[in-house]
């Protein structure tokens, strides 16, 4: 009971963006889409998806090391997360494609340094961070062309 509590407090703020911005998908549907464009109904459950890992790799990590004791991890994480969870209010609140395509790099970058710092720590737990990475590079993909067809 206890690990599950702990997934679960891992797990709970990665959903705190969806919960905050709302995901305008008026807005998303409004666009010019390139034919790769996953429809809006599919973000949710990808994104569901995602989180869980991510929280699988933490959980892993801190079954490993304190908190306390991985000072670059999480900074690397937390820097991470805040980019994250900004993605939707620069793109769904704000309605600004470019925002949230310099958002999208960013967070690519910073999932890329999540992902080494993880490794250094658990090769097994990096591993879950692979679908979040490619997820990443790929909405950095996504935006930048849904910024070049809707200018």
């Amino acid at each position: 009971m206890k690990k599950i509590l702990k997934f679960l407090l891992i797990l709970a703020p990665w959903f705190l963006g969806g919960l905050l911005f709302s995901s305008n998908t008026g807005f998303y549907q409004s666009l010019n889409l390139p034919f790769f464009a996953p429809p809006s109904f599919l973000f949710p459950i990808i994104w569901t998806i995602l989180y869980i890992l991510i929280a699988i790799s933490i959980y892993k990590v801190y079954e490993i090391y304190h908190f306390s004791t991985l000072k670059s991890y999480n900074q690397s994480l937390l820097c991470n997360y805040i980019l994250n969870q900004l993605f939707p209010f620069f793109f769904f609140t704000l309605e600004n494609i470019f925002l949230g395509f310099v958002d999208c790099v960013a967070t690519l970058i910073t999932s890329l340094f999540v992902y080494y710092e993880t490794k250094e720590i658990d090769k097994k737990a990096s591993k879950f961070l692979l679908p979040y990475i490619y997820w990443c590079l790929f909405a950095c993909i996504l935006c930048i062309t849904i910024y070049f067809m809707n200018l």
